[in-house]
């Protein structure tokens, strides 16, 4: 497993923290609970990994692979070990939240503790943080001993990233992973269609790929580029070997321009400014191409999770008003507009979603319909819409949180920044995605908090053309989501929060990332 990303952060000791308060640990995001032991443990190579459930044979390979890059020290994976200097990982029935975990590093050795494979992943993520801390001497790393109990705050850490406007490919999305995965996030949602281009290999339709592949929001003539299956399988398993889930979208009924170029056939028009942007409702073979291609995304991805998009159709709809087929369409089930023409399609797509045995997702716009929602997920997505979010709670659905301010990352960091989005005046820095606070949002009370699984930040691409810009943009707000999604509010400082992060930018550097510094220093 090539874990690029740890080999380059973890061969950098990172100067020690000087935090403003003894109870922060040098974690990221920061644990639910967390005290300074005493004394010192002393990695090397005399350590011994001892793993006592067969169930988490992946998570030591990985912390082992992990100790071996970080600071050249190879341990062993041991059975019960009699050695004083040891790494225990194991189980622990006892824990109620699959994710949460035990750290415990005294003098003679560390314990990582949860109920599952998952729990036991993230307790080493902390223990690879906390080792940044560690100093070196001849024998090996010697690093303080942590106390910690921990467990995230939401299920749902998510980021989604927009790769139909501008294709980055499998090295930055790997890169992207494994910062996710430093990050204890756990949802990657992946667009891989629009208007520019459509991105994933299918088979019982190749010109998707071949020509609905071709250009990108700047360069409508670039190559075609896309993902073969071969390519979105082992992306999943990548992710997977980091306890993330990975969830396609396929947009419809609009930002289908890409599709339509491929199969004109199954077009319905769309506008002036976009024109062939919807799939065709009125037309029967329409629902069959789509349920072929949804089959095909749906073995690729194991989630059980298929994205449908289903939001701003008006844009380019208006051909629905004189085409044949729609006017058929409406009459014989007497839909009065094309609102119900719209209804009408997201529930026959959404049918054959739960028909693959996978939950329907979608973006806000579908609150208005009716969906099963032990069946449905709704992502809030306009800030400027609060009533929407509302009515997705009342109504019963589970909900994503990832309003446009301040988590659309394609939002500028800074008000003097020029490449990137703005709305109006608005803009997402860092200490605004932080100090988000969903539980002051219209609709989320003591009644539907449980309905909110956790939030996500969206990366749409128009403004990013190369990898350095994705990056100026996801870094280091992802550290903020991070602490968002995991960490309770009686927990969250910024002010501890700044001085963790600022530990981070040295390793930003070792990966060659291109950053914001919102500190200024």
């Amino acid at each position: 497993m090539n874990l690029k990303l740890f080999s380059a952060v973890f061969t950098f000791i990172v100067t020690p923290l000087i935090l403003p308060a003894q109870n922060h640990c040098p974690v990221i995001p920061q644990p639910q609970q967390a005290t300074l032991g005493n004394g010192q443990f002393l990695l090397s190579q005399r350590t011994a990994l001892v793993v006592s459930d067969a169930s988490l044979k992946n998570a030591a390979l990985y912390l082992q692979q992990q100790m071996l890059q970080q600071q050249h020290i190879a341990v062993a994976v041991q059975p019960a070990a009699k050695s004083l200097n040891r790494i225990i990982l194991s189980i622990d029935k006892d824990f109620q939240n699959e994710e949460g975990y035990s750290l415990s590093v005294k003098p003679d050795a560390i314990e990582v503790s949860a109920a599952t494979p998952q729990g036991v992943f993230y307790g080493t993520i902390s223990l690879l943080q906390l080792l940044e801390q560690g100093k070196q001497t001849d024998e090996g790393l010697l690093m303080d001993c942590w106390n910690i109990k921990d467990a995230p705050r939401y299920g749902w850490r998510g980021l989604m990233l927009d790769e139909s406007r501008h294709f980055f490919g499998m090295e930055k999305v790997k890169s992207i992973l494994n910062w996710m995965a430093y990050y204890k996030l756990n949802r990657f949602h992946w667009h891989l269609t629009d208007e520019p281009a459509w991105r994933i290999e299918i088979k019982n339709y190749p010109k998707l790929a071949l020509i609905g592949g071709i250009g990108t929001h700047t360069n409508p003539q670039s190559p075609a580029q896309f993902y073969t299956q071969q390519q979105i399988a082992e992306i999943v398993n990548y992710a997977a070997e980091r306890n993330i889930v990975v969830i396609p979208e396929i947009d419809m009924p609009g930002h289908a321009t890409a599709a339509n170029r491929a199969y004109p056939e199954f077009s319905g028009g769309g506008s002036e400014k976009h024109p062939e942007f919807t799939f065709n409702p009125g037309k029967p073979e329409t629902y069959t191409y789509l349920a072929n291609i949804l089959r095909e995304v749906n073995a690729l991805f194991p989630s059980r999770m298929i994205h449908l998009g289903g939001d701003e159709v008006s844009f380019g709809n208006q051909k629905w008003q004189t085409n044949p087929d729609i006017k058929n369409l409406m009459g014989q089930n007497n839909l009065k507009n094309v609102h119900e023409v719209e209804s009408y399609f997201m529930q026959r797509m959404a049918d054959t979603v739960y028909s693959l045995n996978a939950k329907l997702l979608a973006w806000d716009e579908v609150a208005n319909m009716n969906f099963p929602t032990e069946k449905t997920i709704v992502f809030w997505w306009r800030h400027d819409q609060p009533a929407q979010l509302e009515k997705t709670l009342s109504k019963g659905y589970e909900a994503v949180i990832c309003p446009r301010l301040p988590l659309y990352f394609d939002f500028v960091q800074d008000s003097t920044h020029t490449v990137g989005r703005k709305w109006g005046k608005g803009f997402s820095p860092i200490e605004d995605v932080y100090r988000f606070d969903i539980n002051t949002l219209p609709g989320v009370n003591a009644k539907t908090k449980k309905q909110v699984l956790g939030v996500q930040a969206n990366v749409w691409t128009e403004t990013m053309v190369r990898p350095d810009q994705l990056d100026f943009m996801l870094f280091p707000r992802i550290a903020a989501l991070s602490e968002l999604g995991w960490t309770s509010s009686e927990r969250k400082d910024y002010e501890a929060f700044s001085q963790i992060l600022k530990t981070q930018f040295p390793l930003y550097r070792k990966e060659a990332l291109n950053f914001y510094n919102p500190f200024k220093n």
